[in-house]
């Protein structure tokens, strides 16, 4: 495999996931404990992380349908969502966000439900760069998508017993997503020579 692309595919899970993990920690916390029930959020995180891709790599396939010159341009989606992002975090910047309540009988239906909720900003990522990267480069980022699950469940439940480092995540978690969507966005757009760049 490609050291750039897994380079790139590791540093894009880890910054479009970042809020994922706080709900990764959340889940194992309310689990602790019992066996069952952090086999769920195992579970569920799977098939709502395959969801997101499924959805991305669809969306891709019908962005391959677009003429060739209007590649590039897909860059704007994921520049759009981290200005969104940004704007949001900005004008919530005083507000004191309270963490949801989390039900410890969550299933693995529900947890899938929560993650491909939470992941609406991931397919908007994902596409423009899966129809970039073609077959080859899509199914690399599913790989490396796929163990960056497996490393963010890790880290989860190793989080959900760290209080301090739980909350300094949530602190600065939304504040890295804009800042990276937007990078993501501009590196799409210059890549692809979009407005003579």
């Amino acid at each position: 495999m490609d050291p750039a692309l897994l380079g790139r595919a590791a540093a894009m899970f880890a910054v479009t996931n970042i809020d994922d993990l706080l709900l990764l920690a959340l889940f194992f916390g309310q689990a602790r404990g019992d066996r069952r029930a952090e086999l769920r959020v195992v579970v569920g995180q799977y098939l709502g992380f395959g969801a997101i891709l499924a959805v991305a790599v669809v969306g891709a396939l019908g962005a391959g349908l677009l003429p060739e010159a209007v590649i590039p341009y897909l860059g704007l989606l994921p520049l759009a969502l981290g200005v969104r992002a940004g704007w949001t975090a900005w004008r919530e910047r005083d507000a004191h966000e309270d963490g949801d309540e989390v039900d410890t009988a969550a299933g693995a239906a529900q947890i899938a439900a929560v993650t491909f909720a939470n992941g609406g900003d991931n397919i908007g990522v994902y596409v423009p760069v899966f129809a970039v990267a073609g077959a080859g480069g899509t199914v690399g980022y599913a790989v490396i998508f796929l163990v960056g699950v497996a490393v963010w469940l890790a880290a989860g439940r190793f989080l959900a017993g760290r209080p301090v480092v739980a909350r300094f995540l949530a602190r600065w978690g939304h504040v890295a997503l804009p800042v990276v969507l937007i990078a993501i966005g501009l590196v799409i757009l210059v890549e692809g020579g979009a407005f003579g760049l």
